[in-house]
């Protein structure tokens, strides 16, 4: 592999501190070194007056699986926006909110991202999953399975066997290659298959005679008995819904007094994912009005707990969840089209196309709410950008919101835009935020913060020697920032992008497909009679595919496997 050195650039990296400084960063065999390990013929990159960072960290998107091929085919009016022809090496792509695989990896590499997570993974659907995440050029991938409305699991937690729970979840985890534990409306898209939902964290889910608070804190239990590299990851009940932030409290409220217990340097047991969809105050749209105060006031307050932010971007986009009964509420909304889908045993999903209109005023305040969370967090490190991708927003507006939180004057002239600007600002706080984020904090946003979250702060997220060499270099000179349009400019093409050590971005184009890895966690636990009994019965008497069949995903279908070892045993 080449040897690089990068002069001269202002380097921001949280884990060493660097806040800045002119520096040197050196690469050699894929690695992060001191200056005085390359050689002579190390080519050099002249990054005087540029901004030198790590590869930056997805934490949470839909870009791969079932129900992202499912947007592409439902929606096709999507591709109208953008297509991009074959050129060179790189093949054709189009797509705009839903991207396709080849047009995903490119786009996030352009700007500087480097690993990237699928947030939701259907179980049953996991080989879908991994040969998308394979299609997907040059980031690393990992996904979260679903397990808030599995059969095991309520089953499990309802007789509170949080020892079988664990043990089910490491299997799980194994037979699907995923990465993390992930919860979508616990408990209330069971209930959505006999029409019911699940509101608060106290309703029962039909049936199964178990609330979601059990569900939460039972996985929480398990989450931490086999010492996974990232917490639980939760999307809680009633998101989107007016006055809603009151259920998003209590959903925090059961990790409180719980401690980490892992090897990976996380500290948090649980992860709020999208936080502006779970910050609405009122009792209605008309009255609809943010409370980002509220939730970051608890959020600052518990060091046990991180975020991301779900930032709207003003955008036509497609929403798609594992939360069926939400996309059946939002088609009641906008009376745009509607696809459901439920997985057997597991889970659900919808999608539904949605227009978030700076001439609404509830699409307004929804985007001032998520830029009110991050501007709020005292400890950045704990809240990461995101936009849902592609719920809130696609994810290549990240520059976007990266401009909004460094420019106040941005923020300034994007409300005085909206149609009902005084309405807006009645409803936010965020007129009065005049913070503006540096360059070192979004370092941490969306660098060092969601990597040491996921248990990859050995490998991901920052310079250090010995790390990754994934590092991009942006032309934004930080002594010299004028016009808040150069940071959106800056941020949307890198001048440079390495992903361990190969250069796959030079100059704004993608030049090289790299060589990519899927992160997946090898969770071992004690051999558990009773829930592989459990497992094989369920196979045979409710599932539509045999038990072997579900478990030989194997590493055909996975590019690289990079696997994360648990020993819980």
């Amino acid at each position: 592999m080449s040897e690089y050195i990068i002069k001269n650039g202002h380097v921001f990296d949280p884990v060493q501190g660097i806040k800045g400084d002119k520096s040197d960063v050196a690469i050699k065999d894929g690695k992060i070194v001191k200056d005085t390990e390359v050689s002579s013929k190390a080519k050099v990159i002249d990054a005087k007056g540029k901004t030198v960072m790590a590869g930056a960290v997805e934490v949470h998107a839909h870009i791969a699986g079932p129900k992202v091929n499912m947007g592409r085919i439902y929606r096709p009016e999507d591709k109208l926006f953008t297509y991009t022809p074959k050129k060179g090496n790189l093949r054709m792509g189009g797509g705009f909110s839903i991207p396709t695989t080849f047009k995903t990896g490119y786009e996030y590499a352009k700007m500087g991202y480097t690993t990237c997570m699928e947030a939701a993974m259907p179980p049953l659907f996991s080989r879908h999953t991994h040969e998308e995440m394979r299609d997907t050029p040059i980031i690393d991938e990992g996904a979260y399975p679903v397990f808030g409305n599995n059969w095991f699991v309520m089953e499990y937690l309802k007789n509170n066997e949080i020892e079988n729970t664990a043990a089910y979840c490491a299997w799980l985890l194994r037979a699907t290659k995923g990465y993390a534990i992930k919860l979508v409306n616990p408990g209330g898209t069971e209930a959505w298959g006999w029409g019911l939902n699940c509101l608060t964290i106290h309703d029962p889910v039909p049936y199964f005679d178990i609330t979601p608070a059990q569900i939460i804190k039972g996985l929480i239990d398990a989450n931490e008995r086999l010492g996974l590299p990232h917490s639980i990851h939760i999307h809680p009940n009633s998101l989107g819904t007016p006055g809603n932030y009151t259920i998003t409290l209590d959903t925090l409220k059961l990790a409180e007094g719980v401690k980490a217990k892992n090897k990976f340097g996380r500290e948090q047991v649980m992860h709020l994912t999208h936080t502006q969809f779970h910050s609405y105050g009122g009792e209605n749209w008309g009255n609809f009005e943010s409370k980002a105060k509220e939730v970051m006031d608890y959020v600052n307050k518990n060091k046990n707990i991180t975020i991301d932010t779900g930032n709207v971007t003003l955008d036509e986009t497609t929403t798609m969840t594992a939360d069926g009964p939400f996309e059946h509420h939002l088609t009641e909304l906008n009376h745009l089209k509607w696809a459901n889908i439920d997985v057997e045993l597991e889970t659900g999903s919808g999608l539904v196309p949605y227009i978030y209109s700076p001439n609404i005023s509830v699409c307004a305040i929804q985007w001032s709410i998520g830029l009110e969370l991050a501007l709020m967090a005292k400890d950045p490190m704990r809240c990461f950008i995101t936009t849902d991708h592609p719920n809130a927003g696609p994810f290549i507006r990240y520059p976007r919101i990266m401009k909004w939180l460094m420019s106040d004057k941005a923020r300034q002239d994007q409300l005085k835009a909206f149609k009902n600007s005084d309405k807006v600002i009645a409803a936010s706080t965020l007129a009065s935020l005049d913070k503006e984020m540096s360059l070192y904090e979004i370092a941490m946003m969306t660098r060092a913060g969601p990597a040491k979250s996921l248990g990859l702060s050995n490998m991901y997220g920052g310079l250090k020697p010995g790390m990754d060499a994934d590092v991009v270099v942006y032309d934004l000179n930080p002594d010299k920032i004028g016009d808040p349009e150069e940071i959106e400019k800056a941020f949307s093409l890198a001048s440079h992008v390495f992903k361990t050590g190969v250069e796959v971005v030079k100059n704004g184009e993608v030049v090289n497909n790299g060589n990519k890895r899927t992160l997946w966690v090898n969770a071992k636990v004690q051999e558990n009679a009773q829930v592989m009994r459990d497992i094989n019965e369920k196979f045979l008497k409710y599932y539509s595919v045999k038990q072997a069949n579900y478990e030989s995903l194997g590493h055909h279908f996975v590019p690289n496997p990079y696997a994360i070892e648990v020993d819980a045993t």
